[in-house]
């Protein structure tokens, strides 16, 4: 079953497609970030599906890609269950995406490399402060939701 999934090379392709011309809040490559959250899954000893939903966890909240893209791509239940999860709703306040992201074996290992990411110093210090200040806050109210604390 495991060769009829996309590989971590055939999903890393896809993420950067979809994202291909997307800038983050300081103007870079937006798949410069599903890279680094790939990696820090990969890091914190995600497993494939995990790394997997890193590279996938923005696409659909982004509009990138769709939900039914999702529902029929060729990917463990487990990593749609995770890019699911990680998937903001719009205007769905913090609670009950994090309670979701609890909820949702693995979820929460991928929302760490997220935050990390997000929360990188050396990214914040680039934003204008008032846009730095709300991130910063916003990130800090995820990690408390998530009982992680500082820690990522």
């Amino acid at each position: 079953m495991e060769d009829q999934y996309l590989s971590l090379s055939e999903v890393e392709a896809v993420a950067r497609r979809a994202h291909r011309g997307q800038t983050d809040k300081n103007g870079h490559p937006y798949d410069e970030h599903v890279a680094a959250v790939a990696r820090g899954t990969a890091a914190r000893g995600g497993s494939e599906a995990q790394i997997a939903a890193g590279w996938l966890h923005d696409t659909v909240e982004d509009d990138r890609l769709s939900r039914e893209w999702l529902a029929r791509a060729a990917l463990p239940e487990e990593t749609k269950a995770i890019v699911d999860a990680l998937t903001r709703r719009p205007d769905e306040p913090l609670e009950p995406y994090a309670a979701r992201i609890l909820a949702t074996p693995g979820a929460l290992l991928v929302k760490r490399a997220d935050l990390a990411h997000n929360s990188d110093p050396a990214r914040i210090a680039l934003l204008d402060p008032a846009t730095a200040e709300r991130l910063a806050a916003k990130y800090a109210r995820m990690r408390e939701l998530l009982g992680l604390g500082a820690e990522l």
